[in-house]
């Protein structure tokens, strides 16, 4: 399944990346995204992703600097659990959101609403 990420940071290399493709998204939104991206690039020592799947899915991926043995695989899951359980909200309007806006699923529900909306 193909993965579009939408937004990254590394702590090795202190940098931060968001898609520009996604820049419709809210500023409050795009500011939780990066927040978090960060704080788990630093709480874990990695480079933190998060992608959309194909079908809107929300993928938090985690890449380990090379040569880190220390690295806590475990911990780093039970941290992603945790940020799913604490960004539920979030996740489901990211799922949304994509779907909507980048799926022909979602272009269709648009021009349906939008002929609607004209009728009316």
């Amino acid at each position: 399944m193909e993965k579009t990420v939408l937004a990254g940071a590394s702590r090795e290399k202190q940098k931060y990346f968001f898609e520009p493709k996604f820049s419709a998204l809210p500023q409050t939104v795009k500011d939780e995204i990066r927040n978090i991206c960060i704080i788990m690039a630093e709480r874990l020592g990695c480079t933190f992703l998060i992608s959309f799947e194909e079908t809107g899915d929300i993928m938090f991926e985690i890449i380990k600097n090379e040569g880190d043995f220390d690295f806590d695989d475990i911990g780093a899951e039970l941290e992603i659990k945790s940020l799913k359980s604490e960004k539920k909200e979030l996740i489901k309007e990211l799922k949304l959101w994509y779907v909507i806006n980048e799926t022909e699923e979602g272009q269709k529900i648009r021009e349906e609403l939008l002929k609607k909306d004209e009728n009316n």
